[in-house]
């Protein structure tokens, strides 16, 4: 089964073909990083990196980009209240990010772009949308020309009005059109500014993502990711000011976005009090049990975050992990072939991480039962290699199990050692004492084939 994939363009589901297999291109809009990330931020770097798994698959050479936007108006004032420097700022949420978002279990992207490192790159955009004539200087700013690309809109399918009142657009007196949007603006002498032949300014949001996708992936790119929040104004304003700057070439093949993060059943929104932030997740659970609750419903639709579907998660991961306790006597080399066919048709049906949940779910009732030495391998392949595209089960499982213990290890393996030792000299009742005493401290105790002993918790 090919890979098939829900394109916003079109607005239907497409057989995904690259322009070259040879190099798979993605981007995805990364963070402003001028706060902690929140499980809103956490939705796309999971869902996309899910996908960028399952590409890496199927294809050799996947180039994944993933931008870090560091000069934004945030930036600015989080600098100004802390009378530090947008770089200070900047760097301290990106690496909060990358350790947030690593807890999780996402991959670094291929390649990385900051925003302050590409503004020759934006310039110079910039200055050739002016000369083939969708763009004007005004007032120390420059603006793209909406009337001057016909499809317009066409992205997220809103008429003049309805994107006007989305993006709440100031109607400034020197703008040709109200929807013309800014491409640079003016820098006042405690804004951060860099020269350019419009005089001393920044860049506005949207030309910085298609500055970067030019000097990193080409004219043309096989996937353009992100959240559902920004397919208007910021995809909409990238595809038009991207196909215009290339002579009206296809800028993006596939436009791909995730649902939005509600919680309990609320939308997440400062003034109601209830974002999440990844770090006090973090707190709660684990990074798998807080991965797996951001994959079990369909990335396109929306989440509602409640506390009882992360423990959801936490019992998912539970038996998903128990069931390669059950084969740890099992030695095995895993490769990314032993994944099997119906865990990838569901995944390469949109993405569809619920139904490859039910597949790996059937994978491990049937380890928790097999007896069969060649099966129990395969088992154990299978479910190790579908792990590792969901970017789950990567830990040793009775490290999983022992992790949330509060019990002193050594004084459970010392009392396993004594019951072990009670079953061999034949006294039986000793080593029920021991198990008793053992599960009284909230420990499960599991007997292997080979005669061994684990533990977890309950």
């Amino acid at each position: 089964m090919k890979i098939h994939i829900y394109n916003t363009l079109t607005r239907k589901k497409e057989e995904f073909i690259p322009g070259d297999p040879k190099r798979v291109t993605m981007y995805v809009c990364g963070p402003t990083v001028y706060s902690h990330p929140h499980i809103g931020n956490a939705r796309p770097a999971v869902v996309f990196d899910t996908f960028f798994r399952l590409l890496q698959h199927e294809f050799t050479n996947v180039v994944y980009t993933r931008n870090i936007t560091d000069v934004d108006d945030k930036i600015n004032a989080s600098a100004q209240q802390e009378n530090t420097s947008i770089d200070t700022i900047s760097k301290r949420f990106t690496d909060i990010y990358h350790q947030d978002m690593g807890a999780l279990g996402v991959l670094p992207p291929t390649i990385e772009p900051r925003v302050t490192e590409h503004m020759p790159q934006i310039i110079n955009m910039i200055q050739r949308l002016i000369d083939n004539g969708h763009a004007y200087e005004a007032e120390r700013h420059v603006l793209f020309d909406v009337p001057s690309y016909k499809e317009y809109g066409k992205l997220s399918g809103r008429d003049q009005n309805e994107m006007l009142a989305g993006a709440r657009v100031e109607i400034a007196p020197f703008k040709k059109d109200p929807s013309d949007f800014v491409l640079w603006k003016p820098s006042t002498e405690d804004q951060p500014a860099w020269d350019s032949p419009w005089g001393a300014g920044r860049p506005g949001w949207h030309i910085e993502c298609s500055a970067m996708i030019e000097e990193h992936l080409g004219q043309t790119i096989d996937i353009h990711g992100g959240g559902q929040d920004l397919v208007f104004p910021h995809h909409e304003n990238e595809r038009a000011q991207t196909t215009c700057v290339h002579g009206g070439n296809l800028f993006s093949r596939y436009w791909m976005h995730n649902g939005f993060v509600n919680v309990d059943q609320e939308k997440m929104s400062k003034s109601i009090g209830n974002v999440l932030l990844v770090k006090e997740l973090l707190e709660q659970a684990s990074g798998e049990a807080i991965r797996v609750t951001l994959l079990s419903t369909h990335y396109r639709s929306p989440l509602d975050w409640t506390d009882d579907a992360l423990k959801q998660s936490t019992r998912i991961l539970d038996k998903l992990y128990g069931a390669l306790q059950e084969l740890q006597d099992v030695e095995v080399e895993v490769s990314s072939d032993d994944v099997t066919d119906e865990f990838l048709h569901a995944l390469k049906d949109d993405l569809n991480t619920p139904a490859a949940f039910a597949e790996l779910h059937k994978l491990a009732k049937r380890a928790n039962t097999e007896k069969e030495t060649v099966s129990r391998s395969v088992l154990k392949k299978q479910i190790i290699a579908s792990g590792n595209i969901l970017g789950i089960l990567q830990q040793n499982p009775n490290e999983w199990f022992q992790g949330d213990s509060d019990t002193d290890e050594s004084e459970i393996q010392k009392l396993l050692d004594l019951r072990a030792q009670a079953k061999k000299d034949k006294n039986f009742a000793l080593a029920d004492e021991i198990r008793d005493k053992i599960t009284a401290m909230g420990i499960q105790i599991l007997d292997h084939p080979d005669g061994s002993s684990s533990w977890r918790r309950l």
